[in-house]
This record gives C-alpha cells, sequence and structure tokens, in this order.
C-alpha cells in the first residue's frame, strides 16, 4: 500500500513538474527584442508626435448612435443591384471598400501607437515613450470630450436591415494590446491614480456589456473564430481589472467549448475550412486560440498543457498549421478568394509557440516573417503586433 501511495505521489510530482517547465518561457525577451528592436524604436520615434484620434473625430450618417458611439458596417454587405436604394446583400469574404471603417482604423492606430510606445519603453527603459501613451488612453476613456462609450452597440451595421450585430465584437481586439499595456503601466505606478481608477472603470462596464448585452452573448455563443475572439478579448479585458471569476469562465469556456466545438482529432478548424477564405481564417483563429492560452494560463491551470482525450489540443493545432506556414504551396484546401498573397506573417501562434513548446523551428520561421505589414486586412486580423508586451523580461 506504501508502495503504492508512493508511486502515485511521484507520478503527481513529476506531472507538476512538467506543467511548471512548460509554463516557463522558453524564449527570452533579449531573443525577441534583438529581432524587433531597430523597428520598435523606428516606428516608436513617429508614433512620440502622433496625437489621439478617437471615435469622436468622424461619424457616419448612417450610424444610430452619438459620437461618442463606435460605428463600423459588415465588411462582405454591399448594395443590391437589383435595388440600389434598398437593403444590402451578402457576397461573403469580398470586403465592400465604401463601408464606413473611420472607427475601426481609429482604434487600431491607437493599438499600434500605444503598443509600439511601450514596447519601446520595454526596450530602453526610458520613460519619454509613456508620456504620448497617458495622452492616447486618457483621450479614449477618460476625456469627456473625446471617449468611446463602452458598449459596440452598432458595430458592423448593415444598411437597411440592422444597425449593429453580435459579430461587431470582433472589432475590439484591438484594445487588447492597450490592455495589456496599460497592465505593465499600473503594475509599475506608471499611471496617475485618477486616470487609472476611470480607465479600470471603462474596462469593467465594458466587460459587463460584453457579458451580459444580447450582442454580447450572441458572440460569445458563435460557433468560429467569432466565439474564440469573444474568450480572448474578455479574457484580456478581466485580466486587466483582475475579475477572477470572468477569468475562470474563460478558462472552462476554451476547455468545454472552443476546443471541443472548433477543433478536429488532426489540428484544424474544419468551419473554418468551409470559409471562402479557409487559409487567412485558419491562422486568424489559431492566432486568437494560442493568445487565450497566453492571456489565461496559470501554474494552477495551464491551458498550454490542455488536452483532450482525444489528443486534440493547441499543440496539436500549431502542428497541423505550421507546414503550410512553412510552405504555403503545400496547402490542400481552396486558395482564400482574397488576401491569399499576404498572408502568413509574423504570427502570434508561431512566437508564443515556441515560447511554451520550446520549439525552434516555430521560432526561426517567425523570425522570418514578416513583422510590419502594410495590408489593412492583414493588419486588421492580426491583433497582437507586439510580442514584447507579452514575453516576461525576468
Amino acid at each position: 500500500m506504501n508502495r503504492i501511495v508512493l508511486c502515485l505521489t511521484v507520478v503527481l510530482i513529476m506531472s507538476c513538474a512538467n506543467q511548471l517547465e512548460l509554463l516557463a518561457q522558453q524564449v527570452s525577451f533579449e531573443e525577441v527584442s534583438s529581432v524587433l528592436r531597430k523597428d520598435v524604436l523606428q516606428h516608436a520615434a513617429i508614433a512620440m508626435n502622433e496625437a489621439p484620434i478617437t471615435v469622436t473625430a468622424e461619424r457616419s450618417p448612417r450610424s444610430a448612435g452619438n459620437a461618442h458611439c463606435f460605428f463600423s458596417e459588415g465588411d462582405y454587405w454591399w448594395p443590391d443591384p437589383a435595388n440600389p436604394n434598398g437593403p444590402y446583400i451578402q457576397r461573403d469574404g469580398l470586403s465592400n471598400p465604401n463601408n464606413f471603417i473611420a472607427h475601426r482604423h481609429a482604434m487600431i492606430r491607437f493599438s499600434q501607437i500605444v503598443g509600439t510606445l511601450v514596447s519601446a519603453y520595454l526596450i530602453t527603459n526610458d520613460q519619454k515613450y509613456l508620456v504620448p501613451v497617458r495622452n492616447h488612453v486618457r483621450a479614449w476613456f477618460v476625456d469627456s470630450v473625446t471617449y468611446m462609450e463602452p458598449h459596440l452597440n452598432f458595430a458592423q451595421a448593415i444598411k437597411g436591415r440592422v444597425t449593429g450585430r453580435g459579430i461587431g465584437i470582433i472589432d475590439t481586439i484591438h484594445l487588447m494590446e492597450v490592455a495589456q499595456s496599460l497592465l505593465i503601466l499600473f503594475e509599475r505606478d506608471l499611471i496617475d491614480a485618477p486616470s487609472k481608477e476611470k480607465i479600470l472603470a471603462w474596462f469593467r462596464a465594458y466587460l459587463h456589456w460584453l457579458k451580459t448585452s444580447t450582442n454580447g452573448i450572441e458572440e460569445m455563443n458563435a460557433k468560429n473564430n467569432h466565439g474564440t475572439c469573444w474568450v480572448m478579448q474578455v479574457a484580456s479585458f478581466a485580466k486587466l481589472v483582475n475579475d477572477t471569476t470572468t477569468l475562470n469562465f474563460c478558462r472552462s469556456r476554451y476547455k468545454n467549448v472552443l476546443i471541443p466545438e472548433q477543433m478536429s482529432a488532426d489540428g484544424s478548424f474544419p468551419l473554418e475550412l468551409k470559409r471562402t477564405k479557409p487559409y487567412g481564417y485558419s491562422i486568424f483563429n489559431l492566432d486568437a486560440m494560442t493568445m487565450v492560452c497566453q492571456v489565461l494560463s496559470t501554474p494552477a491551470d495551464n491551458l498550454w498543457a490542455y488536452h483532450m482525450s482525444d489528443g486534440r489540443s493547441i499543440n496539436k493545432a500549431i502542428d497541423f498549421l505550421y507546414p503550410f506556414l512553412e510552405n504555403k504551396i503545400m496547402w490542400p484546401y481552396a486558395k482564400d478568394v482574397m488576401y491569399w498573397e499576404e498572408w502568413p506573417v509574423a504570427q502570434p501562434l508561431l512566437i508564443f509557440g515556441a515560447n511554451q513548446f520550446g520549439n525552434k523551428k516555430w521560432f526561426s520561421l517567425w523570425k522570418q516573417l514578416d513583422h510590419a505589414p502594410t495590408e489593412h486586412e492583414v493588419i486588421r486580423n492580426l491583433p497582437i503586433r507586439h510580442p514584447l508586451l507579452w514575453i516576461d523580461q525576468k
């Protein structure tokens, strides 16, 4: 009996040790910084002089909200040739260039500026980079003239059909690196207390809306990358405001909903493969699942190490997609109807996967790929562009 207990104890200790080893960084901050330093500092020099632009800078006459409400229109919806003044019709995978996207551009710009400047601060420890950061975050979350309302009631509207939809919530994935930057600055006491209080209140209000509104619940229950992105950004914002209940809910949802309902036994995502852009959507969804693991994993609940009884796991998914990132010509499915040539870039799944699993091939490919894409559609589907924000400096 004692021998059995001893054996079980040894197995438990070894399992815990393996979990901790897996959670430990395999790629150092210095290694990542050496790849990105030159570009980060060059972009930061430009970002230092950029003035804040929020949703109040431009308003669409088609928006049902006020000047502080984020507004966007569904990408794949177009005027009906048979009824030009009537409701829009859908053309899946084909983006309408005439739809209103100014607020989306402003939010992406906000994320790029803050992410770049805080990355530059982490590289140099020079607080000059944080002066404009404070101005930008106050403009978006604090200033009564320029702030954004903490909801997305009017995102991805469709002319003649609906004033906003749940799938529009995906637009705020670009607040994740803002939230992560703020987490870093809050931990170092680099934001004044009154601003910090109002910023946290904004994110708490937005979290409440994401979890309780009709649109938020609809997006949470989406079966494809939209459901993944709901978990990803909710986890990020919950971490910022230290909402442990929501963090635990997101961990459970990853294990009991995202992996079982979206991933096949081979690591692919069938719902993404059925789309008109299966390559880009497969990459996007795996990036998002990778970030769910990055944000939520703890020594006590390590999502990187989680696997189902049939072997489905984040490691399996990266193993499946990696060969097609390394050599796109091997992709056995249909080519994307748009932006086929623009993918892949320096995908988060490669750097954070390498960081956790110690796969040097993944890290090597990440280093070789484009770290500063300029195509808007790629940037829009790449909310994590500043890995230094997510890599521990220790």
